[in-house]
């Protein structure tokens, strides 16, 4: 009790130099002073003399004196958005965005499966074929390749799968920073095909890539939705395929078939012709897997590698084009495929959106010989847009079937 008392002593020796005097609940002598400032305040309310104003309640005041006056005042960011978030719910129905059609859905859903890397940044592009290994060894690489990006790019300015693969190596060896770990294409794809890309660890592997294609050694299967049903349901298309110019009003250059054989005059037979000089032997293997819906999926076994040759053999040679092939559906002019109104009911897509629908052909399974003679298969998953046409079109793969 005594140490308090010295305390409050003190410190009513301090503040009575600044001319203050202070309530102390343990001192009763002060008891006086508070009775004082209470008079003081109502003396102050007696006279008329105004309290000070908090900070808030001087801006109160300034509002609604400028709302008496006519003022409209400044809104604060979260009044404004507020305010907005009302109008927007005052909008009449009419006025109100209108909802999402089932076409535009599908549009939507068509170019986020098929374009969702083109024009991407190179590491973005990287990552993703840095989780699409397929399979890796000491000599080889497999990537699965995404619809829409090329192989190697003719513009600098173009994302290609070859730009990135120095990113690629270094990610596949943990970002070392004194890395000898390289990737080199071997064997491209399309930019429109999808799949199993093999790239190489060294120059040496290459050349070995190089001469197994060259024997024949180096087996790829395609896998194609058609539009229209192949017949025979299997067989080996062999014509040879030519790049020819097309004339018109929009005059352009496309593959197309040089046969060695045509219809004889009476047309009971055909007769050999002479072969043109620029045109290169195309072999192709095809097998039906399932047909519904005036639609197929066939299996393509190339036994040559020419320019766009699975494409032509399909469209010209057995009239069934690769749906989504907006080049080779027509010959004379440049549009997009035109399909029948079955299909394209299945595909819930009109005529005027089927420009959005990609080109279904992808590389399937890829089968070589390793530099130890030991034999390599590999399988490539079904890209989403891919399995999404297949349910559409009531399309069974071949280990669902009963």
């Amino acid at each position: 009790m005594n140490t308090v008392g010295i305390a409050c002593r003190e410190w009513k020796h301090g503040l009575s130099k600044f001319g203050q005097r202070i309530n102390c609940p343990r001192c009763p002598e002060l008891a006086p002073s508070l009775s004082r400032v209470r008079s003081t305040a109502v003396k102050a309310a007696d006279t008329g003399e105004k309290p000070r104003l908090r900070a808030v309640d001087l801006a109160q005041k300034v509002q609604q004196e400028k709302l008496k006056s006519g003022e409209k005042p400044r809104l604060r960011a979260v009044d404004l958005a507020q305010k907005v978030q009302q109008e927007k719910g005052k909008r009449p129905a009419a006025e109100a965005d209108p909802p999402v059609s089932g076409q535009q859905r599908r549009v939507t859903e068509l170019k986020r499966f098929s374009l969702q890397l083109q024009n991407v940044h190179p590491n973005v592009l990287a990552k993703h074929l840095h989780k699409s290994v397929l399979y890796q060894d000491k000599d080889l690489v497999i990537i699965n390749k995404p619809y829409g990006v090329p192989v190697r790019g003719k513009d600098s300015g173009v994302t290609s799968i070859s730009s990135v693969l120095p990113v690629l190596s270094k990610m596949m060896d943990g970002m070392k920073i004194n890395s000898d770990f390289q990737l080199l294409p071997c064997l491209g794809l399309e930019k429109e095909t999808s799949g199993a890309l093999l790239l190489a660890r060294r120059e040496e592997v290459v050349e070995h890539i190089l001469n197994l294609n060259r024997n024949n050694q180096v087996q790829i299967k395609y896998w194609v939705i058609t539009v229209g049903v192949p017949v025979p349901s299997e067989g080996v298309i062999d014509i040879p395929v030519i790049e020819r110019e097309v004339t018109g009003s929009q005059p352009h250059y496309k593959m197309a078939l040089s046969p060695l054989f045509r219809m004889n005059d009476a047309g009971d037979g055909v007769t050999k012709v002479r072969a043109n000089r620029q045109a290169h032997s195309a072999v192709t293997k095809y097998r039906v897997i399932d047909s519904s819906n005036g639609c197929s999926l066939v299996e393509l076994q190339p036994y040559t590698r020419v320019k766009h040759q699975t494409r032509v053999h399909m469209a010209y040679a057995l009239t069934c084009p690769i749906l989504g092939d907006h080049k080779y559906s027509h010959w004379s002019k440049l549009a997009p495929q035109k399909l029948p109104e079955r299909v394209l009911g299945k595909l819930g897509l009109q005529q005027s959106k089927i420009r959005y629908l990609p080109l279904h052909l992808l590389a399937r399974q890829l089968t070589l010989q390793g530099t130890n003679q030991a034999e390599i298969q590999v399988s490539c998953p079904l890209p989403k847009y891919f399995i999404q046409t297949l349910n559409r079109l009531q399309l069974t793969l071949p280990d669902k079937k009963d």
